[in-house]
């Protein structure tokens, strides 16, 4: 019974390497290829580091275990609060007074209506897919928008203090960024099988539901590249870093990450869902607003209830 356990753990690490390969081969791509940065940023890292969220959903779908596409998502997000927020919270304080995440946490908490509303039809079948990659078309043209006028508000010296996208090498040879992106979309597949697969063995075994493996283990794993990410952010006091990575995450996995699954199969949702899981998950999105509209610090004490929320949650799912 430890081959699986060990084979999952390689699928995941597989995950993390292809995935971060990818954003880097399709960053320096995309520069080479006169794309700006900030579109860079918005779409391809986005998307890059999504990457493994999505993979694991389509074979998910593909292998008729909905649950464990729908808890990857649902149980992510809520991981990407209390978990990815907490834990960081716990090494420094996180000072969000100083953010002006007002406009994209407003579009987070409608994705995630919308999200819910979708999911009491039942099933997030090819309808719902478009709807929710409308919801992301718009908020990507909105994010342009804001982009574009900023860029005009600060065209002078605009270009040289403009921030590289995360993975971006000027000096990166043509054969370096070809090996990334080979590596990239060989990876992802390939770490996506091991890892569901597996994960399934285990689920079967112990006769959990592939919807709790979905919530707990696929929901942790795939959050791994976010909490990194935050850790450094908090440790860097880049608070705007941090609270923007987790905003942003949770949208694309919202919108584009079932959207485009859902036109791969059909995703039914499970009763439990409905009962507690996505209201847990919007439960958490909304405790998000003291940092965003009260001007507080997400201090250490912030931290531990966080992170001590987010226990209770997987305790509860597991009991």
């Amino acid at each position: 019974m430890l081959m699986p356990w060990l084979l999952s753990g390689l699928g995941l690490v597989i995950l993390l390497f292809a995935g971060d390969a990818l954003v880097k081969g399709a960053v320096n791509l995309s520069l080479r290829l006169g794309v700006p940065a900030l579109i860079v940023s918005l779409t391809i890292v986005a998307f890059g580091t999504s990457a493994p969220e999505l993979l694991i959903s389509i074979k998910a779908i593909l292998d008729n275990s909905p649950g464990l596409a729908l808890g990857n998502v649902v149980g992510s997000n809520t991981a990407n609060i209390l978990m990815v927020l907490g834990i960081p919270a716990l090494l420094a304080t996180m000072h969000t007074s100083e953010c002006s995440t007002r406009k994209t946490y407003n579009q987070m908490i409608a994705a995630s209506v919308l999200f819910i509303a979708l999911a009491f039809r039942g099933v997030f079948d090819w309808i719902a897919g478009l709807i929710l990659l409308t919801g992301l078309a718009y908020m990507l043209y909105d994010a342009f928008g804001d982009a574009k006028d900023h860029r005009h508000a600060c065209r002078s010296g605009a270009a040289e203090d403009e921030e590289e996208p995360e993975g971006a090498d000027p000096n990166m040879a043509g054969w370096q960024i070809a090996l990334f992106l080979i590596l990239g979309l060989i990876g992802l597949p390939l770490g996506a099988s091991l890892f569901v697969d597996n994960a399934t063995i285990i689920a079967q075994a112990y006769g959990v539901s592939d919807t709790v493996i979905g919530l707990t283990l696929v929901a942790v794993g795939t959050s791994l590249p976010e909490l990194a990410t935050t850790v450094m952010a908090a440790l860097r006091r880049q608070a705007d870093v941090a609270l923007g990575n987790v905003i942003g995450s949770n949208m694309f996995n919202l919108l584009a990450i079932i959207g485009i699954a859902s036109l791969v199969g059909p995703i039914t949702v499970d009763e439990a869902f409905l009962r507690m899981d996505l209201w847990v998950m919007l439960g958490a999105s909304l405790l998000l607003i003291p940092f965003v509209y009260l001007g507080r610090d997400i201090t250490r004490l912030w931290g531990v209830a966080l992170t001590a929320l987010y226990g209770l949650y997987m305790f509860i799912i597991l009991i």
